[in-house]
């Protein structure tokens, strides 16, 4: 049975509980549900393999009707974000020192005509759109993530953004026997 993580945008510990999460994908009649740290990323097996955007539609009506609201959820099956990882994604970049590594995973393949890679704001660059995610690189600073401005303003908003570690430990989590 095939396993996806679920990448919520918007979810934080303020504003909905891991266990009601895992409740409403559940409901949804998914299998083996966790949630990996307590920002909206939700792994779970699928019975059967359907396309991400099935996934998504069930899982954002299971939200719905279980919490009360639905969060934009964003699907990808474990062996896609395995791709992803061993495909190197930041390539021959150079990242700066202390720079942190962040992906912005698109709903849809985002339209890339016209856009000029490395996209620059506040200590961050874009440097790399492939398929439906970005690689970011940027230093900490006290703007936080306004890089999320110039993505959003250059792809649109559905979207949402992991670190570099957090996509490590959700795909960890789906590669694992179901």
């Amino acid at each position: 049975m095939p396993r996806y993580a679920a990448l919520l945008r918007g979810v934080s510990p303020m504003n909905a509980k891991m266990k009601d999460l895992v409740r409403a994908f559940e409901t949804a009649g998914f299998e083996d549900v966790r949630t990996i740290a307590s920002s909206g990323n939700v792994v779970f097996t699928a019975k059967r393999a359907a396309s991400n955007a099935t996934l998504e539609r069930k899982a954002e009506k299971a939200m719905e009707k279980t919490l009360g609201k639905a969060f934009a959820t964003i699907v990808r099956s474990g062996r896609e974000l395995t791709k992803m990882i061993d495909g190197e994604p930041w390539g021959r970049a150079k990242l700066r020192r202390g720079a942190k590594r962040v992906v912005t995973f698109f709903k849809t393949k985002p339209r890339t005509a016209g856009v000029k890679l490395p996209l620059v704001s506040d200590g961050a660059r874009v440097l790399r759109v492939a398929g439906k995610e970005a690689f970011t690189e940027y230093v900490p600073s006290q703007r936080g993530g306004a890089f999320m401005v110039v993505i959003e303003r250059t792809f649109g908003k559905e979207v949402t953004t992991r670190t570099w570690d957090a996509v490590l430990k959700i795909a960890g989590a789906t590669s694992r026997d179901a």
